[in-house]
């Protein structure tokens, strides 16, 4: 077993989601989805499903406060698994050759409880990691420091020797805070080079 400890994120770091996927699909324009999608069925709606609200309620309260786009509102968890495009394959073959290497691997993902059982169905890498921590379920989510220990605490990690790998900078300041080597995803490529800094070849 090697000494180091790899936390991936998940979505935009291993797998491909969003929302354009399926509302490219279902809009007759950009500029109609993109004010869907930055006016209504926001990122601060959806984070609320990811820290444990009930896609019923979720839907409910759109739907309660925009009923002229009922129809779209409806199919966000309708479809919702038209939003996966698959793996990010660069990345999942890094995750396999560190895997394959001996190191502890784990997830912790902002992810709603009711929907991660999908993703679970889908990307059979997921049965790789060792724990995975998912936000929706712990009602706990990035950037909070607690759920952050919680990681630490349930797996017993030495935060020094644990690495842990975020597209969200503000994710991986949290991780910093608590001793933790954050990086920044950016892209496959350069998560190669920044894991080589670290010690870890892949």
């Amino acid at each position: 077993m090697q000494d180091k400890t790899i936390v991936f994120d998940l979505g935009a770091v291993l797998i491909d989601w969003d929302p354009r996927h399926l509302y490219r699909k279902v809009f007759d324009n950009e500029a109609d989805m993109e004010y869907f999608l930055r006016h209504i069925a926001t990122g601060e709606w959806n984070e609320l499903q990811d820290a444990g609200r009930s896609l019923k309620e979720a839907t409910e309260v759109l739907m309660y406060h925009y009923p002229e786009h009922g129809h779209h509102i409806q199919m966000y968890y309708d479809r919702w698994k038209e939003m996966l495009n698959g793996p990010i394959h660069d990345t999942v073959e890094i995750l396999r050759s560190i895997k394959d290497q001996g190191y502890r691997i784990l997830a912790l993902t902002n992810w709603s409880d009711e929907t991660f059982p999908v993703a679970m169905q889908e990307f059979e890498f997921l049965h790789w990691f060792e724990d995975i921590l998912v936000s929706g379920r712990e009602k706990l989510k990035k950037p909070d420091l607690a759920f952050f220990n919680l990681l630490l605490k349930r797996n017993n990690l030495d935060p020094a020797k644990t690495i842990f790998i975020d597209d969200n900078i503000r994710n991986v300041a949290a991780a910093n805070h608590l001793g933790m080597e954050g990086i920044h995803f950016t892209s496959p490529r350069l998560l190669k080079l920044q894991l080589a800094e670290r010690g870890v070849q892949v």
